[in-house]
């Protein structure tokens, strides 16, 4: 059995928790693993019909959990609705957009719907909310990049450069908030069975290359990546700070 102050280290009682994209996949692992290490957690999404699905499935198992609809992409909505949260102790934006095809086919509506999904969202998100933290000297505030945020691949420019983004304002954050006891880190899930990746789940010649180059030889399942969310998230991580963990099988040790 763990000790108490073991335990003490994970353990998330009396903070809340805002996750974007939190209505299903990885978003919602991560939503449940707060809430099971007893955060409040809030719920963020543009469909309140999901939103209200996976609230249910989680009060159902006695978790705290509430909901706030709003685009990511859509600054008004934002700022009208985060303000009226309450404060935030926790923020793991993870809401996600992809969009496939070689650069030269690609519309300048394709790029800034990548990159405000992704990197803008962020930054209007920790705009919003780093005062409160500052005040009360604690905060999280948290990101989902990518392997592409390290590696390259063709057809993913826009994502790749989100997610290279993220990374570097996630570490520039970690500087900035540092004296205030805010912590900044990002999380770098490598190939999960989701509903983003589900164009290269059916297609077999990209699940030769994952077994091939993962040394785990598979796909992830969402909350195999709830562990790392929950110590990002917990006083375990307070002198991490800065940092893109992966969470990919090995992928990024492995050199073929």
């Amino acid at each position: 059995m763990p000790s108490p102050q073991h335990a003490a280290l994970f353990d998330l009682t009396g903070r809340v928790a805002l996750v974007t994209g939190g209505s299903r996949g990885l978003g919602a692992a991560m939503a449940v693993g707060f809430a099971r290490a007893g955060a409040e957690v809030i719920l963020n999404g543009r469909d309140q019909a999901a939103l209200d699905r996976q609230a249910e499935a989680m009060r159902a198992e006695g978790l705290r959990v509430r909901t706030a609809v709003f685009d990511v992409c859509d600054r008004a909505a934002m700022d009208a609705v985060v303000p009226g949260l309450g404060p935030i102790d926790i923020l793991m934006h993870n809401a996600g957009h992809q969009h496939r095809g070689p650069v030269e086919t690609l519309t300048d509506e394709g790029w800034y719907g990548v990159l405000d999904t992704h990197l803008t969202a962020l930054f209007r998100l920790s705009r919003l909310l780093v005062p409160g933290m500052k005040e009360r000297r604690r905060g999280k505030i948290l990101a989902i990049g990518s392997l592409a945020s390290d590696l390259g691949r063709g057809t993913i420019t826009p994502y790749a450069a989100a997610k290279g983004g993220l990374k570097m304002f996630i570490r520039a954050l970690a500087v900035e908030l540092g004296p205030y006891n805010v912590q900044c880190n990002a999380i770098g899930p490598g190939w999960f069975d989701t509903e983003i990746n589900k164009p290269l789940l059916d297609n077999p010649e990209w699940l030769a290359t994952v077994k091939r180059r993962c040394p785990a030889g598979r796909y992830a399942q969402p909350e195999e990546i709830a562990g790392t969310a929950v110590f990002l998230a917990s006083p375990a991580s307070d002198f991490v700070s800065g940092q893109l963990i992966f969470v990919d099988g090995g992928v990024t040790a492995n050199m073929m």
